[in-house]
């Protein structure tokens, strides 16, 4: 799956800095530590790179690091690790054939086994002989440090994404903005360049409202809303609170809602229209108008806008995702749906009446859904280059299998919805998807809530069986472990293709899901080197979640965290985006283009981040690069399940 350009409008560039050490442990969004000193150059005449995981790891994981080499070993290397006091705690030798490699200046790469440091602490890793390094530090922590601050720090995410009058001004001083959602116009579908969110259309064309849809989140750096990707972010939320039941942080639940308020706005059961998005992304061909692109501000600057080529700015247009009382595309159906179902299920046993409330909305949905009959091109987004997506049948079983356990526990009839959830689930495997859960792929939650559902409500005859739903999930996960196996950093999924940060993500929620329906651990060696990964132990030493570790993009495409945040990895921050990450170097063969007016210009030198380059792809920290530092609801939501599956399974852990 793909994330198109056209959605992404222009971030920020990584840092300056050297990479060449990872500095000391450092609580969340806490800033930079110095660069360790230059030990001696080795009989190459370059120095190594040592990569781990810069936020820590947990006392009886694997714990990998990477050895970027500048050439195979001249003579034998060894490793040591020593404790906070000085005293080593371990040695080891680099083992004598790399895990593979990279790419002309490194390679070859070598793995470094650290899993014997267990005691919690703060320790330095450096090497001797062959090849020599500048020495790294890491930490091993608890659960409740290692995932909590994922988990909190992305949650901080979606509260910075606020629109509307519910904001929390937060570390970026956000304001209430595009207060004239609450009255916005309706619009039909413009026509738009192929591929392209340029509209051809002299003006656009009134078809309804006014209707109120104020509020929700944005849904990447830019001002746009999206009912498909709200969604996704919201069943994200409601998931993971359920996964933390009584340890679930007050916040967690209070962000959930207020995203099922929003997508209660976008569907109207009355009319039995499903409202897709707010705003568009550019203007028109002819330039009588602009679009949310066009602009580079804080988006309180929107509602005092009175140019009138920025109209459609100002004031927002509506679009519905189908006419009056016809059918709805499944994939959004199936989503929406789910968000209200996991919503009734939040408020059934203390607020039943709000619960049936919105359980009706789940069900007045699902009703409207065209599986008979899908649209050839599925509903996502206009332009639907923004989130191509080509699979319903997984978001259908997701919205099936949330309404029964909502049905089930306000004592209403659910066998129907396990019915259809089963014979979904089996579709969608004939489908022979090769995806893990992301926004595209909704399946490892979906069979998750199915499996529940089918023990909570006894259905003869289904479609699948539980062992079919657990194999499934197996077999997502073993798409990422064939994957890990054949790169020599064990990433998870292409680092030449979009979304390899929330596919990563999505792999360690995956892992936890399984594990607790198997009540096994097997992949947990996985799912750490995995995390690892993610955390700095890629071979750009860059972490995916901005203020998690101690270096992470500096120069994200993101509009508020541009104009005000800061440059340098100090404070304030948007804490928790996680952004798109390495990405295919073809999508940079047209260059960054030029700075927009009004942009806080950040960039790097170039060689601090392209010398590490390899296997067809390439990082840029630059805040016009959308390719790779464009932070998304999705994104930060996968590090959120992720982060709330994997404290599931420790029981003692605090959460905050």
């Amino acid at each position: 799956m793909t994330r198109s350009s056209a959605t992404r409008l222009a971030t920020v560039t990584l840092a300056a800095a050297s990479l060449l050490a990872l500095a000391a442990y450092p609580s969340s969004a806490a800033g930079r530590s110095p660069v360790a000193a230059t030990p001696a150059r080795g009989a190459t005449g370059a120095l190594g790179i040592l990569r781990l995981n810069q936020q820590g790891y947990l006392p009886g994981e694997t714990k990998q690091a990477r050895l970027m080499a500048p050439t195979r070993q001249p003579g034998p290397t060894t490793f040591t690790v020593t404790d906070a006091a000085g005293h080593v705690v371990l040695r080891g030798s680099v083992p004598a054939v790399p895990a593979g490699s990279w790419n002309a200046r490194y390679p070859e790469v070598y793995v470094l086994d650290l899993s014997a440091v267990r005691a919690p602490g703060t320790y330095r890793l450096s090497t001797r002989g062959g090849i020599p390094t500048v020495p790294a530090t890491f930490a091993v922590a608890g659960a409740s440090s290692i995932y909590g601050t994922v988990l909190s720090d992305g949650i901080a995410f979606d509260q910075a994404q606020r629109d509307g009058a519910d904001v929390i001004p937060g570390a970026l001083d956000r304001r209430p903005a595009h207060l004239t959602d609450r009255a916005a116009t309706v619009y039909a579908w413009p026509t738009m360049e192929p591929d392209s969110d340029l509209i051809t259309d002299p003006d656009l064309t009134p078809v309804g409202g006014p209707v109120d849809v104020a509020g929700g989140w944005f849904d990447a750096g830019d001002y746009l809303k999206f009912t498909h990707s709200t969604a996704y972010a919201d069943v994200i939320l409601y998931t993971s609170a359920q996964l933390l039941g009584d340890r679930a942080p007050t916040t967690l639940l209070a962000e959930a809602r207020h995203g099922e308020q929003w997508l209660a706005k976008m569907w109207d059961p009355a009319t039995g229209v499903l409202y897709l998005q707010v705003g568009i992304g550019s203007g028109n061909e002819a330039g009588t108008f602009t679009g949310d692109h066009d602009h580079w501000r804080l988006p309180q600057a929107d509602d005092s806008d009175r140019a009138a080529a920025d109209r459609y700015v100002s004031h927002r247009p509506v679009f519905a995702a189908n006419e009056p009382g016809a059918l709805i595309s499944p994939n959004l159906v199936g989503r929406v749906s789910a968000a209200f179902a996991l919503a009734a299920q939040a408020d059934a046993a203390a607020q039943p009446t709000r619960a049936r409330a919105e359980l009706h909305l789940a069900t007045s949905l699902y009703a409207r859904a065209a599986v008979d009959d899908p649209p050839a091109q599925l509903v996502t987004a206009l332009p639907f280059a923004f989130y191509p997506e080509s699979t319903w049948r997984d978001d259908m079983e997701l919205g099936a299998a949330e309404i029964a356990l909502a049905a089930h526990r306000l004592g209403q009839p659910a066998q129907r919805y396990v019915r259809d959830g089963a014979r979904f689930a089996r579709d969608f495997a004939a489908e022979g998807s090769t995806d893990t859960l992301n926004l595209y792929d909704t399946s490892a939650l979906a069979d998750v809530a199915l499996a529940h559902a089918m023990s909570a409500v006894h259905v003869g005859g289904l479609a699948v069986t539980r062992h079919d739903l657990v194999a499934h999930l197996q077999r997502q996960i073993g798409t990422g472990v064939a994957h890990a196996a054949t790169d020599p950093f064990g990433a998870a999924a292409s680092v030449d293709d979009f979304d390899v940060n929330s596919h990563s993500y999505g792999l360690i929620a995956t892992v936890a899901l399984y594990d607790r329906l198997t009540h096994t651990s097997d992949y947990q060696g996985f799912a750490s080197t995995v995390r690892t990964w993610l955390l700095g132990g890629d071979p750009w030493g860059v972490s995916s979640m901005v203020g998690v570790g101690t270096r992470f993009p500096d120069c994200m495409q993101h509009q508020v965290a541009n104009l005000e945040g800061s440059t340098d990895g100090t404070l304030p921050l948007d804490v928790g985006a996680v952004v798109n990450g390495p990405n295919g170097a073809d999508n940079f063969d047209g260059g960054l283009g030029g700075f927009m007016g009004g942009m806080v210009r950040c960039t790097s030198a170039a060689d601090h981040l392209t010398r590490f380059d390899g296997a067809g792809s390439r990082y840029v920290d630059d805040v016009r690069a959308w390719q790779t530092d464009e932070p998304a609801l999705d994104m930060t939501g996968a590090a959120i399940i992720a982060a709330a599956a994997q404290l599931s399974l420790h029981p003692g852990a605090v959460v905050r």
